[in-house]
């Protein structure tokens, strides 16, 4: 047990390092208030097709033609929540962080999303009766998910000197006792935002005149979307998920680790996925959190339920077969938490290979039935929590319950030998 010692020593170091960082705290606490709203404009995606489409909906039967008009109802719901998340998410980030830095969290919050609005282009070019015109508006591209990175960084930057400059006195712009709060409150941080937002201005100006490009467009040419491109692959989904689960090794929940890292890069992967099929293209990214909900995460972190299905056949520990018979009901709903600390898979040498590995194992084999063309991408976000099948149903049909059964008996398969070896153990 050395090595799982000083193993769950630098890891448990890590784990605090990143759950002490305010600013991924602050990231994985943005996405967690927001989740309700990507789940709710996913299921526009759903609406669209079992009502108002002509093809699939509906709509397509005698009598339902009425259906077709509520079509730009649905639409306005996806883009109400999908495409204004780079709009949304400085805001929560600023609030976040403001309530950490312990200044006024409205102040905050809107400043983080000025601030982001004057580095991206605040206009467009249409035709207008056969002429170019130039048109205040913001484009999608500044609004959807493609700003995220760019959002959260302006987000955060704008917020920590708003921070400082609103707690320096001599910025603070007095007034007498007889004037409302509310106005003084106003007048205490009215330069700090001037200056912020000043700032912002000029560099985000400085920037496109230098490059001849915006600073949004710019950091997702170079960094957000190698990294969305990354997540697609089996090797970026792979290690993700063996982070994920060596930090579950010791005890520690991995999903809420790499969630500031994660949830921004899936959560876009859907956005793309029902931007594509709102204008009637094919969806390209397979990995979205909808994935990681039903194929990564099936039956708990680590595909634990099937390990307590290979503890039901196969252990002759009484006690290991009494903590899986607790543990199966929780793991129809992913909950891991029964199986790995009541077993316990932590720092268990037995079961530590499979328990790190076989999710990423079937992720890869999950990844095949998308390139055999048997699984599509999904448009539907799925929320952590349904029970198995019925989640994978929502997202991808029978063929996503079909491959989700399959992986669960492949589950068990690499579970059994470790089971039969506890077993021998135990003779011994």
């Amino acid at each position: 047990m050395g090595f799982f010692d000083k193993y769950s020593e630098v890891v448990g170091d890590i784990a605090v390092a990143i759950d002490d960082n305010k600013y991924l705290a602050a990231i994985k606490n943005t996405f967690t208030i927001y989740m309700p709203f990507v789940i709710v404009g996913s299921f526009s995606t759903l609406f669209k097709v079992l009502l108002s489409s002509t093809t699939t909906g509906l709509a397509q039967f005698s009598g339902f033609g009425w259906l077709v008009s509520l079509e730009p109802a649905f639409n306005a719901m996806n883009y109400a929540t999908m495409n204004i998340m780079s709009l949304a998410i400085p805001v929560i980030l600023g609030a976040m962080l403001a309530r950490q830095n312990k200044v006024n969290e409205l102040f905050a919050a809107i400043v983080a999303l000025s601030s982001y609005v004057a580095v991206v282009p605040q206009s467009i070019k249409a035709t207008v009766d056969g002429a170019e015109a130039v048109l205040a508006a913001l484009p999608v591209a500044s609004t959807n998910a493609s700003g995220l990175f760019i959002g959260m960084v302006v987000a955060i930057i704008s917020v920590e000197i708003f921070s400082k400059l609103s707690k320096i006195e001599k910025l603070q712009i007095q007034m007498p006792p007889s004037v409302p709060a509310g106005i003084t409150k106003s007048f205490n941080v009215m330069l700090p935002i001037f200056i912020v937002i000043v700032t912002f201005s000029l560099l985000g100006t400085i920037f496109y005149n230098l490059t001849g490009t915006y600073i949004n467009e710019f950091i997702y040419k170079i960094l957000q979307g190698p990294l969305e491109t990354i997540a697609q692959t089996p090797a970026g989904i792979i290690i993700l998920i063996v982070i994920s689960q060596l930090f579950w090794l010791v005890g520690i929940h991995g999903g809420l680790i790499i969630t500031p890292i994660r949830n921004p890069l899936l959560i876009a992967a859907l956005a793309a996925n029902i931007e594509a099929f709102t204008a009637s293209n094919a969806p390209q990214n397979p990995v979205t959190l909808g994935f990681w909900n039903v194929f990564v995460a099936t039956g708990g972190a680590g595909y634990t339920l099937s390990l307590i299905i290979a503890l039901l056949f196969f252990s002759k520990k009484d006690d290991s077969r009494e903590i899986a018979k607790i543990s199966f009901a929780p793991g129809i709903f992913g909950i891991s938490e029964p199986i790995v600390f009541g077993l316990p898979l932590v720092l268990n040498p037995i079961y530590a290979i499979p328990f790190v590995f076989v999710s990423a194992i079937n992720s890869g084999v999950a990844l095949l039935f998308f390139q055999m063309g048997f699984l599509t991408p999904n448009t539907i976000d799925i929320p952590f929590g349904l029970p198995l099948f019925l989640n994978a149903f929502i997202g991808y049909g029978w063929q996503g319950a079909v491959v989700q059964a399959l992986l669960i008996a492949l589950g068990v398969i690499m579970y059994a030998p470790f089971v039969l070896s506890a077993n021998r153990m135990k003779e011994e």
